[in-house]
């Protein structure tokens, strides 16, 4: 693989002209939109509350890889969008403390991101494998997917006893499409399947009378963003704080691998340069910033990095330039009218498809990994974690007048590291 300078093109020393630096610019934005603005549609249906703004996560989104791109000296053509690990936790840290527990919670998991970056700056990365194997990893990624599938059934309305027909037809029309290009799209078309199955689902609910575009038709041209103000609206909850910063294990995995994929693609060691202190770091602040306006948490995006890949361009003045054309997107009020109006079995068709790959992917990080499961440690630690995590359990404790609560994902991720670390392996005769 030929080393190249992340401004220029891949094997070439040809920079892009001002216009196509634009149409990449617009093909990175295309790949992270349908998941970015998925994240605070599902957490807000799911929760049943309007806990995350569409334009505040584009907002975020765009920020955090101005930071991110700043922090890596420009070094690293990443972009960060909004995380789907966090959206369980989410919702279960708004039943527990309400919105701005939620918050609270996302800033602190920025926080344990810059100071994981600091202890990486000063020992090394290698205790991160041993802490995280993929006997870990696996598993987690699995329970994050299958955890939320319960939302998706919900929003098609399979859980009732009598299904609206209309509402199978646009399921179905944006599930066979989101698979339909997932498996035989070229190109570009590869890295968006989820936003074409929105986009066809939503034709079909159109067509059936199934969308109120009055909304649309009634936004002004620019809106401003529905940001927090941390004075008033901000609130630290211990059980909150205890059920969504774990995830950021899982999600600071995440962040290794994309790095690595990256990596081999552009013929430079981003762990090594610009370093995985500095790509942390950024990770981090932007998702302390995220939260600080009242946007979810941010992480590293595989749609953006097959963009590179498909593109042969690996510049982070094409990154950044996507950054800003998102943060214009969340100022049409149009826009977010729009996106707002997508009914629930649109977005049902396609979770079907989304809550499986993200679990798929944690099983091919143990077949990856080649995770060997005739060692009974491995059968004990993956085993716990699947039935804790999906099994809805919660482990309360109470000291005087304090009382913390950890359930679901987050007991699932603290058992299996704890685990992972004190049971010893098998012996062999």
């Amino acid at each position: 693989m030929v080393e190249i300078n992340t401004n220029m093109l891949l094997g070439t020393g040809d920079k892009p002209s001002p216009l196509r630096w634009l149409l990449l610019a617009v093909q990175h934005v295309c790949a992270m939109f349908g998941a970015t603005i998925l994240v605070p549609i599902v957490v807000n249906t799911t929760a049943g509350a309007d806990i995350l703004s569409i334009p505040v996560a584009l907002v975020s989104s765009g920020l955090g890889t101005l930071i991110y791109l700043v922090c890596t000296r420009n070094r690293s053509p990443v972009y960060l969008g909004s995380s789907f690990a966090f959206i369980a936790p989410m919702v279960a840290g708004y039943a527990i403390g309400g919105t701005g527990s939620v918050f609270t919670a996302l800033m602190i998991v920025g926080i344990v991101y810059v100071i994981i970056s600091l202890i990486i700056r000063m020992s090394g990365p290698g205790w991160i494998n041993k802490l995280l194997p993929p006997v870990v990893v696996g598993p987690m990624i699995m329970v994050i997917g299958l955890s939320l599938a319960p939302t998706a059934i919900q929003e098609i309305g399979l859980d009732l006893t009598v299904v609206p027909f209309t509402n199978l037809v646009v399921a179905m029309v944006a599930f066979i499409m989101t698979a339909l290009v997932a498996v035989r799209g070229r190109g570009i078309q590869q890295v968006i399947p989820f936003l074409i199955g929105i986009i066809f689902g939503y034709i079909a609910a159109a067509l059936l009378g199934m969308v109120d575009f009055a909304p649309v038709w009634s936004a002004h041209v620019i809106e401003i963003p529905k940001f927090y103000l941390p004075i008033m609206h901000y609130d630290l909850n211990f059980a909150a704080v205890l059920t969504i910063v774990p995830i950021a294990l899982v999600t600071m995995v995440e962040h290794v691998g994309d790095h690595k994929v990256l990596s081999e693609i552009i013929g430079r060691d981003l762990i090594e340069d610009p370093g995985l202190q500095r790509t942390l770091l950024g990770d981090g602040l932007a998702t302390f910033l995220a939260a600080f306006l009242g946007g979810p948490a941010n992480t590293t995006y595989g749609e953006n990095t097959s963009v590179v890949g498909m593109t042969r361009v690996a510049s982070t003045y094409v990154i950044g330039l996507a950054a800003l054309i998102a943060i214009v997107f969340a100022f049409s009020g149009h826009l977010t009218a729009l996106l707002t109006a997508i009914p629930q079995p649109v977005l049902g068709g396609i979770s079907i498809l989304l809550y499986g790959f993200i679990c798929v992917n944690g099983l091919k990080i143990l077949i990856h990994n080649q995770v060997d499961f005739n060692n009974t440690k491995n059968v004990v630690v993956a085993a716990t974690m699947l039935v804790l995590g999906l099994g809805g359990a919660a482990l309360s404790l109470a000291y005087g007048d304090l009382s913390i609560s950890i359930s679901g994902m987050s007991l699932a991720a603290i058992t299996g590291v704890v685990l992972n670390l004190i049971v010893p392996e098998e012996k062999h005769e």
